[in-house]
């Protein structure tokens, strides 16, 4: 039986004749996550290529797409001609304050349970380009590509994988470089949205009532924007494109 792990995604070759039938636990040798697998009571577990289909990339939701790449495309160019004039500005090494900063297209992983189409529907009428896991391997797969930089998360995510845990889990574990690069949001029904002071405690960078779930674009949109301006001067030293 092949599993791969839902943190740094290595292949698992495991003796079949050694795994017991339902529900077991392994550790992966390689970053000490502990995974969730399942033999079924037949007693074969599940093939290499089912396993691989099952932990492909996250998709993208329906809707949005010409839209957002529209903005992207048309994104990349201004920034292109800017700094172009930049460059040809004598005496200047950076432009002046970017009038367009709030106006990049973001793609946001959701790792939600019952709230995910309802977010995903508001986020992609925003402009943002939305892609939803269904497990944290597809999360892994996703995110894996570098592009996908802001997660939005649930205690209810893959609840039967322990979800949000291998989420949190994969944050925590990132080397401070690449943590900078992961904007990491828990949705939540306790939570108090944009409590700084509780988001820095679980490593978090954002924490959204439930309830607030109408104006999430207006409070992530913010709330980047203060990230952004946070790691400026970091982001412009090491020539880092802002989140």
């Amino acid at each position: 039986m092949i599993i791969r792990c839902d943190n740094c995604s290595v292949s698992l070759q495991l003796d079949e004749a050694k795994i017991p039938n339902g529900n077991f636990t392994v550790r992966c040798p390689r970053c000490q996550n502990m995974m969730r697998a399942n033999k079924d009571m037949s007693g074969r577990g599940s093939s290499t290529a089912r396993q691989l289909e099952a932990n492909k990339p996250a998709p993208a939701a329906n809707g949005g797409s010409e839209a957002f790449a529209e903005k992207e495309s048309e994104f990349q160019i201004n920034s292109a001609l800017r700094s172009l004039l930049s460059a040809l500005q004598t005496g200047k090494t950076v432009l002046d304050a970017d009038d367009e900063k709030d106006s990049k297209p973001r793609r946001v992983l959701l790792g939600l349970g019952e709230k995910k189409d309802e977010v995903a529907k508001v986020l992609t009428e925003s402009g943002y380009r939305v892609y939803i896991a269904e497990t944290p391997a597809q999360a892994n797969e996703r995110l894996r590509e570098g592009k996908t930089e802001i997660v939005i998360f649930s205690p209810d995510f893959a609840a039967e994988f322990g979800g949000a845990a291998i989420l949190q889990q994969k944050a925590n574990a990132m080397y401070s470089s690449e943590r900078r690069r992961l904007f990491l949001v828990s949705l939540e029904d306790g939570g108090t949205t944009m409590n700084a002071y509780d988001a820095f405690l679980r490593n978090l960078n954002l924490i959204v009532n439930t309830n607030d779930i109408p104006q999430l674009p207006l409070i992530l949109n913010r709330a980047v924007l203060d990230f952004n301006d946070l790691y400026h001067y970091l982001n412009r030293g090491l020539a880092t494109e802002p989140i």
